[in-house]
C-alpha cells in the first residue's frame, strides 16, 4: 500500500497510519468504490426567535414525516452507543486513565476526561450501583458500609431501559440512571408521544451514610457523560412530545397528511425538553429556552440534542444550564476542553431513499473548559464511525476515522476506510487533510489514536491493522500493515511500543473461533507485528465491545478483562464445579517481552437471593492497595495480585 509496508499472516491485516501529512500520500483520485463525501461544509445557526424557531421546527418535521410519525414512532429506535473500541507508531505510551499510585481508574479514552461506570473507586472506598441501589465497600476492611435504593424497580427490571452508571467527585457521586418512560393520557386510537422517555440523574452524598440530595429529570434518552474534575456534562437526545393517529384504513398520503396536522398543532413547549430538580426538600422546574436552541443546515424535527453541566462540588445541582441542538446524535467524545457529538444520520433512511450525502456524519464541537458549553465549529465527514474511539483531538486537530460504502451496519464489496483530519475555521470544522482506501470491502472494527499515530482494524473475513502517521496533519501517510487471522475489536497501549488487542480468533475464511487477547509490536510503524497471542476456545468478553471491562495493571504489566465460554460453571465458594451459570470468570494474563504468561482466573459464586444466572458474571475489575477487585451483581470479590488467592467475598444480595 502506498507509503507503507505490509506483512501477511493467514489472512487478516493490520495497518499503521502516521498523520504526517493527510494529503501529500493520498490517491489523486479516490478509488471508484469510495463514496464518501467532502468532509466539511456544516455550521450551526441560532434561531432568530421562539415563533421562528417553531415554524422551523414545523416545516423540518411536516418535510420528514412518513405515514408512520417521525423518529422513534416512524420505525427509527434510539440507538445506544454499544462502544467503545479503539492504537499508532514509535514508542506507544500507557493508556489513558493511568493509575495512580494505589489504585486502578475506569479505561477511559483520554487521560483525565472520566467516563460513566458501573463502579468507581478514589482509593478510600469502592461505589458500585446495580439494580438500582448504590452500594459502598471499604477496600480496607473488605466490608459493605452503606447501601442506598435509588430506584426500586431496577431490583426486578435490570435489563428492561439500560443500566445505571455513576461518576465519583469527593463525597458525591452522581448516578445516571435508566430512562424512565412516562404514561400520560392521550386522545383514543393515538399512541404515547415518542418523547415519553426520561433520563434521571441522581446526587448521593458519601461522606456518612449514603443519602440522596438531588435529583434531577429530563425529558430524553440519556446519550453519554463525561467528567472533568468536578465538572460533568451530560448529553440527552430528546423528541418532540406529540402524538400520531394510528394507522387507519387510506392511502399513505392520506395518513402522511393526518400526520402533518397533527405537527401544525405542536407548540414549541411540546419541542424543548423540560426538566424538574428535586433538593433541599423543594421541586423547581423548567425547560430549554429557545435561546439555547440552535439548528444545523439540515434537521428534521425528529430529535433535539442537549447537553447539561453540573458542578459536583457545588452544594446543589441546579438547572443543568442546558444548551441544546436540533439534531440527532449517538456518538460523544471529549479531549477535556472540547466535547464532540456525532451525527450519522440514520434517521434520514426510513423516509426517503438513501442518498449519497446519507453516508456521511456530522460532527458538533463545544468549547467546555468553562462555564456553560459554547458552540464552536460543525463539519461533516463521508462515512460511519464505529464507536467514540474513532474520533480523537490532537494539537488543533480532530482525526475521524469512518468506513463508507456497504450497508448502515456493516460492510461490503464497495466498502472503504479511512482517516480525515478536520480543523476549526470559524464555524466550520474544515478537512485538511485524509488518508482513504484503507481495508477495502471490509469495514472498521477498531480505532485507536496514540499522539501523532493512529491505527485501524478492518475485518470481513481477515484483519488488517493498518499503523497512520499523522504528525503533518496536511499530509497524513499510511506507514504500515499487518494481516492476521481474526480482528480485534478494541486497542490498548502497553507502553514499550507494544499495543495490546481484545476480539476474536477466526479462520482464514472469517468463521469467529473464540476470544484472542494478541500482543503487537509497532515500535517500527513501517512493520507491525504480532509477537503473541492468547486464545479462548468459543469465548468471548464484554471487553471486545466495552473498554470499561478492560483493566491494564501497569505496574504489574497485568491484563485482566471478563471472559464467558460455553460449559464453565462455578460452585457457590466460587470455583470450577458442576452447578452455578456459564462463563463466569476473569481471565488474568502477565504481559512479558515475548508474550503472555497466564496467571489464572477468578470466579464468583450465584447470587443465592434470585439464583438468577447472570448475577455472577463478572462485569468490572479494579485494584486498589495491591489488591485485585472483582465486580458483579452477586458481590465483590477481593484476590491477592499474587497467585490470585481468594482474600474476601462481600455479597450485595
Amino acid at each position: 500500500m502506498t507509503g507503507g509496508r505490509s506483512r501477511t499472516v493467514g489472512w487478516a491485516t493490520v495497518a499503521v497510519l502516521t498523520l504526517a501529512g493527510c494529503t501529500a500520500h493520498a490517491p489523486a483520485a479516490p478509488p471508484p468504490h469510495d463514496r464518501g463525501m467532502p468532509a466539511g461544509g456544516l455550521r450551526l445557526v441560532a434561531f432568530d426567535s421562539c415563533d421562528e424557531a417553531l415554524r422551523q421546527l414545523r416545516s423540518a418535521a411536516k418535510a420528514a414525516v412518513g405515514p408512520w410519525g417521525l423518529g422513534a414512532d416512524a420505525g427509527i429506535l434510539p440507538y445506544a452507543a454499544a462502544e467503545r473500541a479503539g492504537a499508532v507508531g514509535g514508542a506507544v505510551k500507557d493508556a489513558a486513565g493511568a493509575p495512580s499510585a494505589g489504585f486502578s481508574g475506569t479505561t477511559v479514552h483520554e487521560a483525565g476526561v472520566d467516563e460513566p461506570d458501573l463502579v468507581k473507586t478514589d482509593g478510600r472506598r469502592i461505589v458500585t450501583v446495580s439494580r438500582g441501589t448504590l452500594s459502598v465497600v471499604d477496600p480496607a476492611s473488605r466490608r459493605l458500609t452503606g447501601r442506598l435504593v435509588l430506584d426500586p424497580r431496577s431490583e426486578q427490571q435490570r435489563y428492561a431501559g439500560g443500566e445505571a452508571n455513576l461518576l465519583l467527585h469527593g463525597d458525591r457521586a452522581l448516578v445516571l440512571l435508566p430512562d424512565r418512560w412516562v404514561t400520560a393520557p392521550v386522545a383514543a386510537r393515538r399512541r404515547p408521544a415518542p418523547g415519553a422517555a426520561q433520563a434521571r440523574l441522581v446526587l448521593v452524598d458519601l461522606a456518612g451514610a449514603p443519602r440522596i440530595v438531588g435529583d434531577y429529570q429530563v425529558d430524553g434518552h440519556l446519550v453519554d457523560a463525561r467528567q472533568v474534575g468536578a465538572t460533568t456534562r451530560v448529553v440527552v437526545r430528546s423528541t418532540p412530545r406529540m402524538a400520531f393517529p394510528q394507522p387507519a384504513k387510506g392511502t399513505e398520503a392520506q395518513r402522511i397528511a393526518a400526520n402533518r396536522a397533527v405537527i401544525d398543532k405542536v407548540t414549541l413547549d411540546d419541542w424543548l425538553p423540560r426538566y424538574q430538580v428535586r433538593e433541599g426538600g423543594r421541586t423547581s422546574s423548567g425547560r430549554v429556552g429557545c435561546d439555547r436552541l440552535s439548528r444545523p443546515a439540515g434537521f428534521s424535527g425528529a430529535s433535539l440534542v442537549t447537553v447539561l453541566s453540573f458542578d459536583l462540588g457545588a452544594a446543589a445541582l441546579g438547572t443543568g444550564d442546558p444548551v441544546t441542538v436540533a439534531a440527532d446524535g449517538d456518538t460523544v467524545y471529549s479531549s477535556g476542553p472540547r466535547l464532540y457529538l456525532t451525527n450519522d444520520n440514520r434517521w434520514r433512511l426510513p423516509l426517503r431513499p438513501a442518498t449519497r450525502a446519507d453516508d456521511s456524519t456530522e460532527i458538533y464541537q463545544f468549547d467546555v473548559g468553562s462555564g456553560t458549553p459554547r458552540y464552536v465549529a460543525a463539519g461533516t465527514v463521508p462515512g460511519r464511525l464505529i464507536n467514540q474511539y474513532a474520533l480523537s483531538e490532537w494539537d488543533g486537530h480532530l482525526r475521524v476515522a469512518t468506513t463508507t460504502g456497504g450497508d448502515r451496519w456493516g460492510g461490503g464489496d464497495d466498502s472503504v476506510s479511512g482517516v480525515h483530519v478536520l480543523r476549526a475555521d470559524g464555524a466550520r470544522l474544515t478537512e485538511v487533510g485524509k488518508v482513504t482506501g484503507l481495508g477495502k470491502g471490509e469495514r472498521i472494527y477498531a480505532v485507536r489514536f496514540l499522539g501523532p499515530t493512529g491505527y485501524v482494524v478492518t475485518f470481513r473475513q481477515t484483519d488488517p491493522l493498518y499503523t497512520v502517521d499523522l504528525r503533518d496533519p496536511v499530509a497524513p501517510r499510511l506507514t504500515g500493515e499487518l494481516k492476521v487471522n481474526g480482528y480485534s475489536s478494541y486497542l490498548h497501549p502497553a507502553g514499550d511500543g507494544r499495543l495490546l488487542g481484545v476480539g476474536q480468533e477466526a479462520t482464514d475464511r472469517g468463521r469467529i473461533q473464540g476470544l484472542q487477547v494478541s500482543l503487537f509490536d509497532v515500535a517500527d510503524p513501517a512493520r507491525p507485528t504480532r509477537v503473541a497471542q492468547h486464545h479462548v476456545a468459543q469465548g468471548w468478553s464484554d471487553a471486545e465491545f466495552d473498554p470499561h471491562a478492560f483493566l491494564w495493571w501497569a505496574p504489574e504489566r497485568l491484563v485482566v478483562l471478563p471472559v464467558m465460554r460455553p460449559g464453565v460453571t462455578t460452585d457457590r465458594a466460587g470455583g470450577e464445579g458442576a452447578r452455578g451459570a456459564p462463563g463466569a470468570e476473569v481471565l488474568a494474563l502477565r504481559v512479558g517481552a515475548d508474550g503472555f504468561t497466564a496467571v489464572g482466573t477468578i470466579a464468583h459464586p450465584p447470587s443465592l437471593a434470585d439464583g438468577a444466572q447472570w448475577s455472577m458474571r463478572i462485569r468490572r475489575s479494579l485494584v486498589v492497595d495491591g489488591v485485585l477487585w472483582t465486580v458483579s451483581d452477586a458481590g465483590l470479590k477481593a484476590t491477592g495480585l499474587t497467585g490470585l488467592t481468594t482474600l474476601a467475598w462481600v455479597p450485595m444480595t
